[in-house]
């Protein structure tokens, strides 16, 4: 039996040649699983043991890339109401949500003048705790500011 690892033999038997100068190395990804990752293959040929005769089926090794897909994401929204002053939405705004003075006034102005405003797009755990910590900051200072969160 060869002393190579068992992902570089199964590569070899489909026939792949290897890239010279480098090593086949397998991670651990934990006790149960074992993820190899080909970095390159040796020159030596398929083992005899490996060779089946009449066999024209090869063994195919194919790299695949894990298919991710992007969080939803959610808008965090201020609503307006009869009591919060002006002054602490932009201070909200700049502690919270980390604007410049322009532009949380001008958040600040849609909130007063249109009922609402959109403060920021973030995945749904940033999101939430925004709306978290508006509430808290708001009630810290005796304001019933309130937000929410909707899909983006």
């Amino acid at each position: 039996m060869s002393d190579r690892c068992v992902h570089c033999l199964m590569v070899q038997s489909a026939g792949k040649r290897a890239r010279s100068g480098k090593e086949c190395r397998i991670n651990l990804i934990s006790e149960n699983s074992l993820i190899a990752q080909l970095l390159a293959m040796s020159d030596e040929k398929t083992p005899d043991f490996m060779n089946t005769p009449g066999d024209e089926r090869g063994l195919v090794v194919e790299e695949s890339k894990p298919e991710l897909k992007k969080p939803p994401l959610y808008q965090v929204v201020l609503l307006n109401d009869d009591y919060t002053p002006m002054d602490f939405v932009v201070e909200v705004l700049e502690q919270i949500f980390g604007m410049d003075r322009q532009k949380a006034t001008r958040i600040m102005l849609e909130v007063h003048t249109k009922g609402k405003g959109r403060c920021g797009v973030f995945t749904y755990e940033i999101a939430e705790t925004k709306v978290a910590q508006v509430g808290s900051y708001a009630q810290q200072h005796q304001h019933p500011l309130m937000s929410t969160l909707e899909e983006a």
